[in-house]
């Protein structure tokens, strides 16, 4: 395990979030940000309505600077996100989950929410200078941001279907020749 169990599940979530405005586009609707939120078990409100989902793809861009910037330009983004939210880390333990930091209340809206957790996990990665677990897709037609979270640091696309057009265009350019 590269980050501790808290941190991985932080940036798998803000990977996936931010790559839900790459093609095919996700996290349309509020079912889909309904199970968004089951699925990586988040605390706090839902609200469930267009507002918050509005609000919620608002912070996408600011995410993905943050995931694809500098160590050193990810400190000043992480330092202005947890200044904005007036972050007050502190430990919690709630269901299954054992101690881990929150830094925000449960009611704050979710996107505040979505930002500081990812901004807290990032603080993890940045402390351990491992900014290059992240990267965006090796696949030219595609912008996602890669998480590699791999022993050896082998992955290079977001998905499998991105890898496998890869494969395939490095197939038919060799029978070309």
């Amino acid at each position: 395990m590269v980050f501790t169990d808290d941190t991985e599940m932080a940036l798998v979530a803000a990977v996936r979030l931010v790559n839900s405005a790459e093609p095919p586009v996700t996290m349309t609707t509020t079912g889909e940000l309904a199970a968004f939120f089951a699925e990586f078990n988040y605390t706090g409100r839902l609200v469930g309505d267009q507002a918050e989902l509005d609000d919620v793809r608002s912070v996408l861009p600011r995410l993905r600077d943050l995931m694809t910037s500098s160590r050193d330009d990810a400190v000043v983004i992480v330092n202005q996100i947890l200044s904005d939210a007036k972050a007050v880390p502190q430990l919690v333990r709630h269901g299954e989950t054992d101690w881990h930091l929150h830094a925000v209340e449960d009611d704050r809206p979710l996107h505040v929410r979505m930002l500081v957790e990812t901004a807290m996990a990032m603080i993890d990665v940045i402390r351990a200078d491992e900014m290059s677990r992240l990267d965006i897709c090796a696949d030219a037609t595609c912008e996602a941001v890669v998480l590699d979270l791999s022993r050896n640091r082998s992955r290079r696309f977001c998905s499998t279907t991105c890898g496998n057009r890869a494969a395939v265009a490095a197939y038919r350019a060799r029978q070309a020749n």
